[in-house]
């Protein structure tokens, strides 16, 4: 098992913690008003681009319907969540875990180079040689980490009323603010998804090893 950094794990356990209570506080916002538009407004059914199911009790914060709530756990958890993806930014560049494990090298993206890390994933087979993690693994982390996590932060910043004065150069980048809060809903979901998945492969790939890696570090290969 490759050695998680102490920078590594703390932000790990940070950032699910309000990952969880953003996305499920995130869901009765959703719950107040269930249409997607694009564009600067939208509020009649026709305008919209999706119309999102109402989310049970049971995978909201709070356990009932509370808009201001709801309001007040997002807001909560949205600075220790930006400030701790800031603080995995500048940890990852300063000890090079980013461009030592997670950025992808030009022989990675060859065809027959990806369709072998596809196969080996098909078989369940993780163990990937030397380097702590594979192709499949660097380009889903590196989504995450470059894309998915910081565009939550992007577009949650868009989407408050209370900061469409300071930053509505921002608004006005990602096509208006109902385009924007599509596409924090979009990145949300893409986030789920990504949990999802990781959770799996850590229960198929030895979950007792992975957990004590992320707790204690783990030991080096």
């Amino acid at each position: 098992m490759k050695r998680h950094a102490l920078s590594t794990r703390l932000w790990h356990w940070l950032n699910l913690l309000c990952v969880v209570v953003l996305f499920m506080s995130g869901l009765t916002i959703s719950n107040a008003h269930r249409r997607l538009y694009w564009g600067d407004w939208g509020f009649a059914p026709e305008q919209a681009w999706l119309a999102v199911p109402r989310f049970p009790d049971w995978m909201t914060i709070p356990g009932y319907y509370s808009l201001a709530v709801a309001r007040d756990w997002h807001i909560l958890m949205a600075w220790p969540y930006a400030l701790g993806l800031l603080f995995m930014w500048v940890a990852m560049l300063a000890n090079r875990h980013f461009v030592r494990d997670i950025a992808t090298r030009r022989s990675e993206w060859r065809p027959a180079a990806i369709w072998r890390d596809v196969r080996a994933h098909l078989r369940l087979e993780f163990d990937h040689g030397a380097g702590k993690y594979n192709f499949l693994q660097k380009l889903a982390y590196g989504l995450v980490l470059g894309v998915f996590l910081p565009m939550m932060v992007l577009t949650g910043i868009a989407i408050s009323p209370g900061m469409q004065p300071t930053f509505g150069w921002l608004v006005e980048a990602m096509g208006g603010r109902q385009s924007a809060r599509s596409l924090h809903f979009i990145f949300a979901f893409a986030l789920a998804g990504f949990f999802v998945v990781h959770v799996l492969l850590v229960l198929l790939s030895g979950p007792i090893g992975q957990m004590r890696a992320m707790i204690s570090g783990g030991s080096q290969a």
